[in-house]
């Protein structure tokens, strides 16, 4: 099975690495800010209990061995300024390979979403992972709607996914 994590890749401004459990303090922030997540039911409203169901859900996929968010370090500082990563994800019966990305809400709209997101998608395209990958975002998430179509992605389909509705944007490899 493939290694789907960008551990000890970098970009312009950002190192991939997995993320540790000592991340959680500094991954708070995101749960805190309702923005983050005004578009996703069925997110527990509590953000401790929010941020300990994703990190629980991180660590699991490292076993499985099923893709995995990667800590985005922030070269300049060493801080902490989001995660992204290639997920395995059944989209209508089908295993997809996704791009996931989430920034915290001091580091937005200054490009690092986009920056890791094309970093995910040449690393995946480089390694032959699969023909195309996919981003799922919901139907109201404009913000991340226009990092998919920064990364060369276009909307393929519109569907259901853990009750949400969601567009399927793709990006076909070549």
């Amino acid at each position: 099975m493939p290694d789907y994590l960008l551990e000890n890749q970098a970009t312009e401004r950002l190192l991939f690495r997995k993320i540790l459990p000592s991340d959680f303090d500094a991954w708070l922030p995101f749960y805190h800010e309702p923005k983050s997540t005004q578009y996703w039911d069925g997110l527990p409203s509590d953000p401790v209990e929010a941020c300990k169901i994703q990190f629980d859900r991180i660590f699991e996929r490292y076993e499985e061995g099923t893709g995995g968010m990667n800590a985005l370090i922030l070269k300049e500082t060493g801080q902490l300024i989001g995660i992204c990563g290639l997920l395995i994800q059944i989209v209508d019966e089908i295993e997809e390979l996704e791009i996931g990305y989430s920034v915290l809400p001091q580091y937005w709209q200054q490009g690092f979403g986009i920056e890791a997101a094309q970093k995910c998608k040449e690393f995946a395209f480089a390694n032959d992972f699969v023909p195309s990958i996919i981003s799922i975002i919901h139907i109201d998430n404009i913000p991340s709607q226009k990092v998919a179509l920064k990364n060369g992605m276009h909307l393929d389909k519109t569907t259901t996914y853990k009750d949400n509705p969601v567009h399927i944007f793709r990006v076909n490899q070549g």
